[in-house]
Formats: structure tokens, C-alpha cells, sequence
């Protein structure tokens, strides 16, 4: 019996898709097969918890057909039943309300697609076996009891997992384009007991597409520990406006709130607080970050988007002047703006040359906020409140852990406070985040 191949399958099913929705009366169609398998291991307190692999597989299918758009998924994947589905889409499609701005992209922006190996496949993912999976957790774990404090420990949780994904797309204008890629992530939780009874916790994971890449499961866990032990005795600090040090893991929350305001949707609807500031001042000169969507093994790296378009580098914030939003073909036209891309892959940052304690040391006195935990974020007017814990910084060096406490401002101001920039970017996140110092920051405690 001969075997079948799932990724040629799955690009047949894509393409006899866009084929069905031409012949059901569609102008043009985009579609893309995607398929993904996953193996997950969770490990507790010297138990396996929990044990999964699963493989998904879904179609999602763009229809354009006399002046109307719809989008539509199915998980049903038999010929028979996607033929039928894409041609009961296409006749519910016509039923919809008439949008001029919607059609495919234009041909052009296609072209130039870089021709590099972003290497985004380990191949040695097929070699890893139930045991070994468990084993890296359980390693994780081991790396926690480990720690000086264990003896606080009330619990450990620990994880690794991969997954193999691949998604084919095509447009019925000539476009067709294949992505794969792998990745593997280690992670502990630890909780721990405070003697005034509460039960601190913090955690710490790796993350990357080449298992080789992610770090030893024992460190990941002994740093879990390590900073859920420190957290212990933690208080409320002071009121005050103060400089303030984001760590790179943390600084993600916060840039994250700067790079949605940046989409087209957020624009066009005028929810943005960025909107009509192309070309101006919003940061310090410091805040210099590029969209690198080409870097190798890089965690959002592609040769095209979601839509088709060849990837490239662009700047989108230069020495504080924001360059680039990021604006597909829709919003494009709709704005009458070039389209850059929908969303953002890797951001590189122009990074300073002192580390967290480097940092710390010229601040003499500040709070370095090593997480964000709740709060909200208004991306039409950039006003934020975020609850914040981490550590006060005394004389240049890390004192006693704070929290219950709360940073706010406003995205535009605080990003003129921007006055360093580390040497660390966090790997285990596409926005790559360094750690990086503002001054004048109000935080609310005591």
C-alpha cells in the first residue's frame, strides 16, 4: 500500500479548494491548509499529571466574489466535504453586504521574497521519545528542589512539549507558499510558602524552534525556584515617581501595549493613541527597534505573511521617530497607505552595553519590576495601570522584594523617559525585549 504523504495531501486539498470556489463563481479566493502535531508532558510534585499528542488539521478558505468578502474555516478535510462547503461559502458570500476594499493582494508585492534557509525545522524532532519528553520534565523539577529555600517549596509544576506545523497557502492569482516549522519549550511553576502565610510563586521557561536551543530543564527550573523563593517577605513599597527598571522577560507586557496601536485595524477605527504620528517624535532616542522577520530560527521569522507578502526588514521606530505601522493590503487601501505587513514578526532593538546589574548600579535608587500582573492598557488615548512586583534597587544594588503595587502613566510620555537600554534581549519572545530603565515613573503603594 503506498504511503501517503500529509503535506502533498494537504496541498492538494488547498489547491482543489481555490479551484472549487473559482468554479462555484468566486473572482478570486485565497486559501491555507494548515496542519499541526503536538506532544505535551506535564509533571507535578514527582508525578506525571498529564500526557498529550494530538494533530490538527483545518482549511481556512478567503472568498471574493462580486464586490463581497467572507472568510470561513472547516476542520473536514475529505474531498467531498470541502467541495461542498467552500460551495455553500461562496453562495452565502454573494448574501453579504458589498466592501470595494476588499480583493486580493496586488501581484507585485509578492515578488522579492527573500531566497535564505531560515532553518526552522529540527530535524532530530522525530527522534524524541515519550521517555526522553518525561524525563526533561522531570528534570525540570529536580533543578527547583534543588535551590537553597526548597524546604519552602509547596509545589512544583514543570512541562515540555513540541510540535511539528506546516501550512500551505494558495491565491487563485499564482500565489503559492509553504511555511514549516518546529518548536520545543521547557517551563517550571513554583510555588512556595511565606511564613505570613501567603504562597509566592513565579516561574521560568525556554523557548525556541531547534531543541538544542532551549536551555537545560534543570536550569529552567532552579531559576523558577530561585525567584520564587526570593519572593518571600515581599511588602508593599512606596509611593513615589521613581526610575524604574523593566526586566527584559517583563518589558514584553509593556512594549506589547506600544506595537498594538501600531496595527492598521487599530488606525483605520481610531483607536489608536499613534495615529497621524508617522514621522514624529514618540520616544526617547533610545527607543530604536527594527521588524526583522528574516532572522534564522528566529520565533515569527517567514518569507511571507499571512497575505502573501514577500518579508522584509523595516525600521519602525529610528532614535524615537516612529516609522513604520503595520498595515496590511486592506487597511492600505482603505487608508490609502503602503502595506508593510499585518503584524509584527522579530523586533530588533538597538541594544545598550551594561546588563540588569550594570543598569541597576547606575540608577543608585529605583524599582526593577521583574513582572506585570493585571491591570489594562487604552490604546486610543495610551493611558495604562498595570499592577507591578519585583525589587527595589538601594544603592545601586538589588534590595527586598516589593509588589501589590501599581505603575500608570502614558504611552507617550513614558516612552520620552526611556534613558537605557540593555544588553539582554529576552530569546524567548518575538519581541525580544532588553531591559530597559525610565526615568520619573509614578508607582503607587503604600
Amino acid at each position: 500500500m503506498a504511503t501517503i504523504d500529509p503535506s502533498k495531501q494537504m496541498q492538494d486539498t488547498a489547491r482543489s479548494a481555490a479551484e472549487v470556489a473559482q468554479q462555484a463563481g468566486a473572482q478570486q479566493a485565497a486559501v491555507q491548509a494548515a496542519r499541526v502535531r503536538t506532544v505535551e508532558v506535564e509533571w507535578r510534585d514527582g508525578r506525571l499529571e498529564r500526557m498529550k499528542e494530538a494533530t490538527t488539521r483545518g482549511l481556512t478558505v478567503e472568498i471574493f466574489v462580486d464586490g463581497r468578502y467572507s472568510q470561513v474555516g472547516t476542520s473536514d478535510l475529505r474531498p467531498g466535504a470541502v467541495k461542498s462547503f467552500v460551495e455553500e461559502a461562496v453562495a452565502v458570500a454573494r448574501k453579504l453586504q458589498p466592501d470595494p476594499f476588499r480583493a486580493l493582494p496586488d501581484p507585485k508585492l509578492y515578488q522579492g521574497q527573500a531566497r535564505i534557509d531560515l532553518d526552522m525545522v529540527d530535524p532530530s524532532q522525530g527522534a524524541l521519545t515519550a521517555v526522553g519528553r518525561r524525563e526533561r520534565a522531570q528534570a525540570a523539577e529536580a533543578g527547583a528542589r534543588g535551590v537553597k529555600g526548597a524546604a519552602g517549596i509547596l509545589s512544583v509544576t514543570t512541562g515540555f512539549s513540541d510540535d511539528l506545523g506546516e501550512i500551505f497557502r494558495v491565491h487563485t492569482d499564482g500565489f503559492e507558499g509553504t511555511r514549516r516549522g518546529t518548536s520545543f519549550t521547557v517551563s517550571a511553576e513554583v510555588s512556595v510558602k511565606d511564613p505570613d502565610g501567603r504562597r509566592p510563586e513565579d516561574w521560568d521557561l525556554g523557548f525556541a524552534r531547534h531543541v538544542g536551543a532551549i536551555p537545560a530543564p534543570e536550569a529552567v527550573g532552579r531559576k523558577a525556584a530561585e525567584r520564587a523563593v526570593a519572593r518571600i517577605g515581599s511588602r508593599k513599597g512606596e509611593s513615589a515617581a521613581m526610575t524604574v527598571i523593566v526586566d527584559a522577560r517583563a518589558a514584553n507586557r509593556l512594549v506589547a501595549t506600544l506595537v498594538g496601536p501600531l496595527s492598521g485595524m487599530s488606525l483605520q477605527q481610531k483607536q489608536s493613541c499613534l495615529e497621524g504620528k508617522l514621522g514624529q517624535q514618540v520616544g526617547s532616542a533610545l527607543l530604536d527597534v527594527a521588524d526583522d522577520p528574516l532572522v534564522p530560527r528566529g520565533l515569527e521569522s517567514r518569507l511571507f505573511d499571512g497575505e502573501g507578502l514577500a518579508a522584509r526588514r523595516f525600521p519602525v521606530f529610528e532614535k524615537g521617530v516612529l516609522r513604520s505601522y503595520y498595515i496590511d493590503t486592506y487597511y492600505g487601501r482603505k487608508m490609502r497607505l503602503e502595506p508593510t505587513t499585518r503584524s509584527a514578526s522579530n523586533l530588533a532593538w538597538t541594544l545598550g552595553t551594561k546588563g540588569p546589574e550594570g543598569l541597576a548600579a547606575d540608577a543608585k535608587e529605583a524599582m526593577i519590576v521583574t513582572d506585570f500582573l493585571g491591570g489594562n492598557s487604552n490604546g486610543t488615548t495610551g493611558d495604562f495601570s498595570l499592577g507591578v512586583q519585583g525589587y527595589r534597587v538601594r544603592g545601586g544594588r538589588i534590595a527586598e522584594p516589593v509588589g501589590e503595587m501599581n505603575m500608570s502613566g502614558n504611552l507617550l510620555e513614558v516612552w520620552k523617559r526611556l534613558v537605557a537600554v540593555g544588553n539582554d534581549p529576552y530569546p524567548y519572545s518575538k519581541l525580544r525585549t532588553p531591559t530597559l530603565v525610565f526615568e520619573g515613573v509614578q508607582l503607587a503603594g503604600v
